[in-house]
């Protein structure tokens, strides 16, 4: 919770037109949030993606219809107004709960009509977006609105279906689930929650407090802690000996990243890239076969908050530029919520270089598989950080918590000053 301090807001019902069984959520959401931020709680709430334009249908204070067009830009309503100037009070009226409505609409081609129903006037904590409920999960992009989604889960439901390998293989490519994965009812409040939170930090800037920071920092100063003060002793070839290898995966976390016994460095990943980014970020240095400190790493032990800084500079001002433009990417993602699935990350990757005017040196477009070592070289970095919620069983998206939110905040500030 951000603040005691309460702010009037509004309890809110929102549901899909057309959709059976229906979805929907009920939010929570400050009267005088803006309707573009309202559209992002909106599309956070329904795990839409933003890639469409939206639109909302209300009647103005004389009960005339009205409509609001998203993005600002020029439609040919000529009642459509700029909507970044528009609150949410000025289109819902605390004092008619139940009766009081608008209609947001998402993609004019698949025409997701969003009813919002007014429940009534609450008071909320001044910072705070809340998902109470909800039923479903939300539609996938691009799927034919209401009718063409419903048709899409009956033949995900029929494996004997005669176009379910087609849509099986749609979905894949959309959600990075198969159609055996893919489970239309499921809805996970806490995963809305997490979203709203974590575009709560964004409009609501909050300090960064030693548990955000000893949180995200907990690997690298795990590290730097069994160094601390002989260092630890390096097996012939230069890596961590199994018995510090497993205790890094046990008491990290990690264990459930490794297959088989993995003691050594080369069957724990996780432990072997954390070791070297410490080396790369002079926090340690091999000196007659231990593992030691450098002043700076003694520094970092003692000056958590030097920790920190050296971190988002080392994340945030990469010496390639592709590495640049693939950071930037990973923070929009994080920060928004709102990224491509496992299976499409490289191809958005290599699409990202390509609008950028990445070549090879003969002038070729960039190979697959560069974009894939780019991508691995900036997920290893940020690997060797706690910046997302806690690994848990069965699939849940994983997000951001309020420490990571931070980092990719103060990573974006960096990186934007390049």
């Amino acid at each position: 919770m951000h603040s005691t301090d309460a702010v009037p807001a509004f309890d809110l019902r929102v549901s899909i037109q057309g959709t059976d069984p229906e979805i929907w959520r009920r939010l929570q959401l400050p009267a005088d949030l803006t309707v573009p931020q309202f559209h992002l709680a909106v599309q956070a709430a329904f795990g839409w993606e933003d890639r469409h334009l939206y639109g909302i249908r209300y009647a103005d204070r004389k009960g005339k219809p009205a409509v609001l067009a998203g993005p600002d830009y020029e439609t040919e309503e000529a009642e459509a107004a700029a909507v970044s100037r528009v609150v949410l009070s000025d289109l819902l009226d605390a004092k008619q709960p139940g009766r009081s409505r608008i209609e947001y609409e998402y993609d004019f081609g698949d025409c997701w009509t969003h009813e919002v129903e007014l429940l009534g006037a609450v008071d909320l904590a001044a910072g705070e977006l809340v998902c109470l409920e909800g039923a479903s999960r939300g539609p996938v992009e691009d799927s034919g609105g209401a009718a063409g989604y419903i048709r899409l889960v009956q033949i995900l439901a029929d494996g004997n279906h005669a176009e379910y390998a087609d849509a099986d293989s749609w979905v894949f490519q959309l959600t990075g689930l198969s159609g055996r994965q893919f489970d239309a009812s499921a809805f996970d409040v806490h995963n809305v929650n997490r979203k709203l939170r974590n575009l709560s930090l964004q409009w609501w800037p909050q300090p960064l407090t030693d548990e955000d920071r000893d949180a995200v920092l907990r690997p690298v100063r795990w590290l730097l802690e069994q160094a601390s003060p002989d260092g630890v002793e390096l097996t012939k070839d230069g890596y961590l000996k199994p018995a510090l290898v497993r205790r890094a995966l046990e008491e990290l976390g990690w264990s459930d990243l490794v297959v088989g016994k993995a003691n050594r460095e080369a069957h724990a990943v996780p432990v072997m890239e954390l070791r070297e980014h410490v080396i790369k970020w002079r926090l340690l240095r091999k000196l007659k076969g231990r593992l030691v400190l450098t002043p700076a790493g003694r520094r970092a032990l003692e000056r958590p908050a030097d920790l920190w800084d050296l971190v988002i500079d080392k994340i945030g001002r990469p010496e390639h530029d592709a590495v640049y433009l693939v950071t930037r990417l990973y923070a929009f993602w994080h920060l928004t919520g709102i990224a491509p699935p496992w299976n499409r990350k490289v191809e958005a990757i290599r699409a990202a270089l390509e609008a950028a005017g990445f070549v090879t040196r003969s002038g070729h477009a960039i190979p697959e598989a560069w974009a894939s070592d780019i991508n691995q070289t900036v997920r290893r970095a940020l690997g060797c950080l706690q910046l997302m919620e806690p690994r848990e069983t069965g699939w849940r998206q994983r997000l951001l918590t309020d420490g990571g939110v931070k980092f990719f905040l103060e990573v974006s500030q960096v990186l934007n000053d390049r």
